[in-house]
Formats: structure tokens, C-alpha cells, sequence
């Protein structure tokens, strides 16, 4: 068979639409580690910021001199910068064969045959209004991971200033809930334990369609799928998080407690500025209400330093919404101009050096609470879902609470992908370190239908260049 390397950068999504091409070639490709060793080579791309465009264009760059000493090796750039760039990509990178938007993506097989027919390059970056994304059940074959991502929807409507998304991914698109409900019951058949439901908003799931579910009625069809034992989600955009949606993360057992809920900025003016559609005394009233109905949920969340206009006051209001709701984990960035968006024809842009120095200080800020929150497991017993060996020792195991936090252990073999009881004994900056207790699966009956027979379908353990 031939052979195929991919890397991925960017968001779940991306790492998803990565999952699927590969299912659309694997009869004819097998995974390689390395791009000398490949007959293709599919980079699948993030736009979302600036410096993961940079390294996308370093990275391709780079397989030039490949494709000197191997003229028959297929290269292809797909994902965001693909469709952010389209035929761009070809007049200064001319060693690449292909160029496919996240929706293109599907369409790899088409893009190939047209590639090895000698057609020329492939530049596919056409956004469909009636896009639908096709079936695709893989065969994991005994290989499946323990969790599994599931897109439900394509495309952003929001337009918040500073994103690139809605230009390069298109506009809200939702899938049929009865396709979602079938994906997760393939993965499940094959030992999947927890899925993943991932779109741009999932909030706004199904109100453009017609006799579609809301968002909290499809978690409550997925949460009965028999050995199905956890359901999160991301993103949730805080205009559309509803008291509905709330109960259903306080009710239904296998929905997760923890919710990512990116708030961006503690500033009304910069709020909007960016056109995110709620202002803080807003955002604060829902994380009020979320943990009344929920007292245990975990919260995450994204924030954007040195916004154009951004004054040290706007900042100063950032640092005490983070006080104020104290979040487990943040993922923050420095502010950049990205194609498309509004915000690059703002005036009063940060100097690099103050985004810089804003930065740092919300690290520090962080750092510090996310340290008291994992202190505050220490001495407890935990849920943990097992997903395989630890990152920093192959003697112990890793898994993740419900809330989310990574748990190292200790414990007898064969845990992976079991639930299990850990002790929590001390923890880092970025993980609880514990002892094992008990396996709550070992006298539980755990039925699985057999999987097909076929090539592996993997969980990319490619590089993932998480810059969104």
C-alpha cells in the first residue's frame, strides 16, 4: 500500500476533518511518520491566528526540496489557510498539487484522481449553503481510541470583529440529528467511551433547519446510547447559552460537568467592539445561573489581549472577570489582524510589546488560580475515564475527571479506557497525581458489538499544532 502523512494544526475540528480524510483513503493508504517516507502528504491548516498560518507556510515550505528529489510525491494544504488563501498558495508555494478548503475535504478522493490524471493543481475552496458532510464509518478494527470527536455543525453566523472563521468555514450549517446519532453509535459498537461534539456554536445547533432538535434535545437523543458513558461539547457562544441547556448539563448523567465558554474580554466596550453580543454583567449572570443549576460544573474559557483600543482600564476588567469567575484553564492570545475580519481596519492598534506584557500578566493571574483549584482535589477520590499510558511515564496511567483535569496514576494493566477511582495525592500546574483505588468497570457488564474487519482507523497521534 502506499503511504500517507498528515499533520494537523489547529482546532478539534480540524482534527476531525483530519479523522475523515484518512477514512476516505485508507483502502489505498496506510499512516507514516514521516513526509520523506510518504507518497502523500496532507497538511490540514488553522487561520484562527497568525502564528499557526506562519508555521503552516514554514512547514510546506520545506517539503520543496522533497518534491525535487520525488516529483511524484502528491502534496496538499487544506483545512482554514486553504480556503483563506485559495489559489495563493500555488503561485508561491507551485510544489503543491492541492488546495482544499474544509469543506474540499470530502471531496480528497475527486481532488487525487484529478492530480495523477495530470489535470494541473486542484484549488477547491467552494463553501456549499446545502453542505452536507458525507457518512463515513470507519472500521476500528480493535484499535479504537477511548474518545472520539463528532462534528454536529459547519460554519459560524456570529461575525465577532477579530474572526476569520464564518470566511473560511462558511455560514452555520447543522447536521442531520439522525447522521450524529448514527456516527456515535458506530463509535460506541467499537469501544468508544466518550465523544466529543464539536461546531463553531453549538448553541445554535438546528435553529436554521427546519424540525431539527435545539442542542439540549440532541444531547439528551445522544446521552441514551447504550454504552455511551460521557458527552461534552464545544464551543458554546454565552449569547446563546440557554436555562434549557443548563438543566440539561445539570440532568443528564453522561453529560460531562465542565463547559467551555469563551468570554474573550472583560470589557463591555471591547465586548462590543468585537461584536460578541453580550456584555459582562450578562456573561457573569449565566455563570451565576450555571452553577446553581450545577454547583460542581468546571469552566474554561478564551481570551484575547491587546484588542485594538484595548486601554489598560479594558484590561484591568479582564483580570477581575477572571478573578471574579475563576476558571480552571484559560487559553489566551495575543490579538492579530486576520484576513476578512473587521477588526484589522481598526484604528489604535496595541504595540506588540504591551500585548506581550498583558499577556504574561494573565498567565501569572491564572496560573495562580488554576494551582488553587487543584489543590482543592487534593485528599479527594475522583472519576477518572482511562485513556492510556501517561505522556511523562510509561509506568503510569492517564486519564480525565469529569470536570476535565488530567489525573496521572499508578495502577494493575489493562485500564485503558476503563472507569476508575483514583485518590488524589498532590498535583502540578497542569494535572492531579494520585493512587488508584478501585475499578468501577471490573464487575460491571460492558457490551460491545464485535467491530468489521479493515485497516485501523486512528486517533491522530500526529503532531497537532493546537493554535485555536
Amino acid at each position: 500500500m502506499k503511504k500517507v502523512f498528515i499533520r494537523t494544526f489547529g482546532c478539534q475540528m480540524n482534527e476531525y476533518d483530519s479523522e475523515r480524510m484518512y477514512a476516505l483513503i485508507k483502502d489505498e493508504y496506510i499512516l507514516c511518520a514521516e513526509p520523506k517516507e510518504a507518497d502523500l502528504i496532507l497538511i490540514n491548516t488553522c487561520s484562527v491566528r497568525k502564528k499557526a498560518e506562519e508555521k503552516v507556510y514554514g512547514l510546506v515550505g520545506r517539503l520543496k526540496h522533497l518534491k525535487k528529489a520525488r516529483p511524484e510525491v502528491i502534496i496538499g494544504v487544506c483545512g482554514c489557510v486553504a480556503q483563506q488563501e485559495g489559489d495563493k498558495i500555488i503561485k508561491r508555494l507551485p510544489h503543491v498539487d492541492m488546495v482544499l478548503g474544509p469543506q474540499a475535504v470530502y471531496r480528497l478522493k475527486e481532488a487525487l484522481d484529478s492530480v495523477r490524471q495530470g489535470k494541473g493543481p486542484v484549488v477547491d475552496v467552494e463553501l456549499r449553503k446545502e453542505f452536507r458532510q458525507p457518512l463515513i464509518f470507519p472500521s476500528l478494527n480493535g484499535t479504537a481510541p477511548v474518545k472520539a470527536f463528532v462534528t454536529i455543525m459547519q460554519g459560524c453566523d456570529n461575525f465577532c470583529s477579530y474572526c476569520v472563521v464564518p470566511y473560511t468555514r462558511g455560514r452555520e450549517i447543522s447536521r442531520p440529528p439522525e447522521e450524529i446519532l448514527a456516527e456515535v453509535e458506530c463509535l460506541v459498537r467499537q469501544g468508544v467511551r466518550e465523544v466529543m461534539l464539536l461546531g463553531q456554536n453549538v448553541n445554535s445547533y438546528g435553529r436554521k433547519e427546519k424540525n431539527f432538535p435545539t442542542f439540549a434535545e440532541l444531547l439528551r437523543e445522544v446521552a441514551k446510547i447504550p454504552g455511551l458513558w460521557r458527552v461534552r461539547f464545544t464551543t458554546s457562544h454565552p449569547k446563546d447559552l440557554t436555562l434549557d441547556l443548563m438543566r440539561a448539563i445539570a440532568e443528564i448523567p453522561e453529560v460531562c460537568e465542565h463547559l467551555h465558554l469563551p468570554v474573550q474580554a472583560g470589557s463591555n466596550r471591547v465586548l462590543k467592539a468585537m461584536n460578541r453580543g453580550y456584555t459582562r454583567e450578562e456573561y457573569l449572570e449565566k455563570v451565576k445561573r450555571l452553577r446553581e443549576f450545577c454547583p460542581e460544573i468546571t469552566l474554561t474559557t478564551d481570551i484575547i489581549v491587546g484588542f485594538p483600543g484595548e486601554t489598560e482600564e479594558d484590561f484591568e476588567e479582564t483580570l477581575s472577570l477572571l478573578e471574579t469567575v475563576r476558571f480552571a484553564e484559560i487559553f489566551s492570545f495575543k490579538y492579530s489582524d486576520r484576513p476578512f475580519a473587521r477588526a484589522t481596519q481598526f484604528e489604535n492598534k496595541v504595540p506588540e510589546e504591551e500585548k506581550a506584557r498583558r499577556l504574561k500578566k494573565v498567565h501569572e493571574l491564572q496560573e495562580k488560580i488554576t494551582r488553587e483549584i487543584n489543590e482543592s482535589f487534593i485528599g479527594k477520590e475522583v472519576e477518572v475515564l482511562v485513556e492510556g499510558k501517561s505522556a511523562s511515564s510509561q509506568e503510569m496511567w492517564a486519564g480525565r475527571t469529569r470536570s476535565h483535569h488530567v489525573v496521572n496514576f499508578k495502577g494493575p494493566e489493562n485500564l485503558k479506557g476503563k472507569l476508575v477511582r483514583v485518590f488524589i495525592e498532590d498535583c502540578g500546574r497542569h494535572s492531579l497525581r494520585g493512587k488508584f483505588v478501585r475499578d468501577l468497570c471490573k464487575n460491571a457488564e460492558i457490551s460491545v458489538a464485535s467491530t468489521n474487519t479493515g485497516d485501523p482507523f486512528l486517533f491522530f497521534g500526529t503532531k497537532n499544532e493546537n493554535e485555536s
